[in-house]
């Protein structure tokens, strides 16, 4: 719970929510007055979320939803605005990511197919079926979760390819939508401590020094991002990409410790 109530009486659909970002997200949205619908392919984990959240004293309730299937989306569509009466947000976390082989060419074409399926493509399904409502809405607000994988290279080379896509559509949307009063926006995290990362605390620490803010990231620090987006404190802002990454992708840190030796060597000579 925030003590905001930026989002009284809104509607929010948050797809992939039954845990980490999608979780948080719903989490911090209903914190803030939102009525969610937490949905997800899990549908059992999903209730589970929700239930804890109700305990809370929070309005989540979990619906099931794979972002693969039309019929799907469009029933949990259906289903958020006949409860809410309204769709007024609607958050895109759902995404898969297949780890790579050692060799590009052994990739099979499922794999990447399931990726950029659900990944990229079950986010144009989520954002075609709930357009029109959040259009009626006078309020409505898209936001997808990206990757610092469309940036660079981290690996997951379909997952990557899926997220940098989701860059081209978030503009493309925006200019589309903006007439219809819709904003549409990305955020792209970096390395966050979700349940994708259980049992691998010592990759974690790996990684933490390559982040100039010290840390890796927690699903609040990305469901925080999500709220201000969605939020009407964010009204002039569409299109856009949203870094919350600890400043991965602002600052090579690797670069400065390789030459640092180096350099205070050279300072050191050209003192003496």
């Amino acid at each position: 719970m925030t003590g905001l109530t930026r989002f009284a009486g809104y509607g929010v659909l948050v797809t992939g929510a039954a845990r980490g970002i999608g979780a948080a997200v719903a989490r911090r949205l209903a914190g803030e007055g939102a009525r969610v619908l937490a949905t997800d392919r899990d549908l059992s984990e999903a209730e589970r979320t929700a239930a804890a959240l109700r305990e809370q004293g929070l309005a989540v309730e979990a619906f099931a939803c794979d972002v693969a299937d039309r019929d799907s989306v469009e029933a949990a569509v259906e289903r958020a605005v006949g409860v809410f009466g309204s769709l007024d947000v609607l958050v895109n976390c759902a995404a898969h990511c297949t780890p790579d082989l050692p060799l590009f060419e052994d990739q099979p074409d499922d794999a990447w197919t399931l990726d950029l399926d659900i990944t990229l493509t079950g986010v144009h399904r989520c954002c075609r079926a709930a357009l029109p409502h959040l259009a009626a809405s006078g309020r409505g607000a898209i936001v997808s979760i990206g990757s610092v994988n469309a940036r660079a290279d981290f690996g997951n080379h379909a997952y990557s390819a899926a997220k940098a896509g989701l860059g081209s559509l978030t503009r493309t949307l925006a200019g589309h939508a903006a007439a219809r009063g819709v904003r549409v926006n990305l955020v792209e995290p970096g390395t966050v401590r979700t349940s994708a990362w259980a049992g691998r605390d010592d990759e974690l620490d790996a990684v933490r020094s390559l982040y100039p803010l010290g840390r890796v990231g927690e699903p609040e620090d990305v469901a925080a991002a999500v709220a201000f987006l969605a939020s009407r404190d964010a009204a002039w802002i569409t299109g856009t990409t949203l870094s919350v990454d600890g400043g991965l992708t602002a600052a090579h840190g690797g670069f400065h410790a390789a030459l640092r030796p180096h350099r205070e060597a050279r300072l050191g000579s050209e003192r003496g």
